[in-house]
């Protein structure tokens, strides 16, 4: 429903820890709005679940029920994707802002995620994803981020920090060897494809999602080399199939060379 004016209904707005968000309707559409930017919507989502699947095919086939992080719940098409794929293992979905969490739950985003929080797999996060990336102990085989409008394009200023070196080196930290960091955004980013290749990340890639406004979305990946362990650097990995074998079962059985 809009109003008369054809302008979107608010349906609520609360005041949270890193400022304003609000949900609209537009239509048959749900919108989330944070601080006076549009954030995101029910309208398509299938660059959401791209992001989802194309970190599932950059891991290794042999890898089985992987670990999933994913950094914002939205409107939930990433963690209903994901979900609905057996081939996930635990997946963690890492969400900061109070009101969102409670749309989902109780409010009118709730049939779009209400079977994938009734999944044993699925494990809900409310913490601020940096914060997450830096306390947590766990460590992950994917890692799919969608929490702004793209790294140049940031909900909040602090969120910058996600996609500096320093951000960079946290998300490497999380992931187990092989593993895959992909990153939503709004439009291409050569920049950003850069910065993961400074912050070690092999097989840096970008795949465009067409959308009706016309300029793609796009997911960025890249891959956390597979290493050697104590006395290599992460980043000198010896990339052989079985070598890849060997370090994908000392993740697996806790080894330190794992990242356990």
């Amino acid at each position: 429903m809009t109003h008369v004016d054809g302008s979107p209904e608010v349906l609520d707005r609360r005041v949270g820890p890193y400022g304003e968000v609000a949900l609209r309707r537009h239509g048959a559409l749900l919108q989330i709005i944070a601080n006076g930017s549009f954030l995101m919507d029910t309208s398509d989502g299938r660059s959401e679940r791209h992001l989802v699947d194309a970190a599932l095919a950059a891991l290794d086939p042999a890898r089985t029920t992987p670990r999933l992080l994913l950094g914002g719940l939205g409107v939930g098409f990433s963690l209903a994707h994901a979900s609905a794929d057996p081939r996930w293992g635990r997946i963690t979905v890492v969400e900061r802002e109070p009101a969102v969490v409670a749309w989902h739950r109780e409010g009118p985003l709730a049939p779009l995620t209400r079977d994938a929080f009734a999944d044993p797999r699925t494990e809900l996060v409310r913490a601020d994803l940096t914060d997450h990336l830096r306390d947590t102990p766990d460590t992950y085989d994917a890692l799919c981020l969608d929490i702004d409008n793209g790294p140049g394009w940031t909900v909040t200023e602090s969120n910058r920090t996600l996609y500096a070196p320093e951000g960079l080196r946290a998300c490497a930290r999380r992931l187990r060897p092989g593993g895959v960091l992909a990153v939503w955004s709004a439009r291409p980013s050569p920049t950003f494809e850069d910065a993961l290749r400074e912050a070690g990340f092999e097989g840096v890639r970008s795949e465009e999602i067409a959308v009706a406004r016309g300029v793609p979305d796009v997911v960025h990946l890249g891959l956390q080399p597979v290493w050697r362990g104590r006395g290599h650097s992460p980043y000198s990995a010896d990339r052989t199939p079985s070598f890849r074998r060997r370090a994908q079962s000392c993740a697996d059985e806790g080894s330190p060379h794992g990242f356990r």
